[in-house]
């Protein structure tokens, strides 16, 4: 299995919630499974979603990522394929800080409580 991380944002998710699966923009794919890579590969995707953050209103202005684990680095995702889902846990979160996870079955309760 291959683990790709998608930048997103709340916006994005909440849209696409509603769809198939999530769009694939620029997925960052770990290069193995260790630790530390995918940390890295995390952080990345985290980078990625900041850039999409620009002009968003408050209450939207935190970094997403979906996380899908695909048979191969490349093709759509459904939402079968999400394993979880990390944002910050306020808006305008320092770029240091840890995303918080969230599981597959709680992205409707996120979504809700914004």
């Amino acid at each position: 299995m291959t683990r790709r991380y998608l930048p997103s944002t709340l916006t994005r998710l909440a849209d696409e919630w509603e769809a198939d699966g999530p769009e694939v923009l620029d997925p960052v794919v770990a290069d193995d499974d260790g630790e530390e890579t995918e940390y890295a590969a995390l952080m990345t995707a985290a980078d990625a979603s900041a850039e999409l953050l620009a002009g968003l209103p408050d209450g939207r202005r935190r970094r997403v990522v979906v996380v899908a684990e695909t048979a191969t680095a490349e093709g759509p995702i459904t939402w079968r394929d999400v394993v979880a889902v990390h944002v910050d846990d306020r808006d305008d979160a320092d770029p240091d800080d840890d995303l918080a996870w969230w599981a597959t079955q709680e992205i409707g309760d996120l979504l809700g409580s914004l």
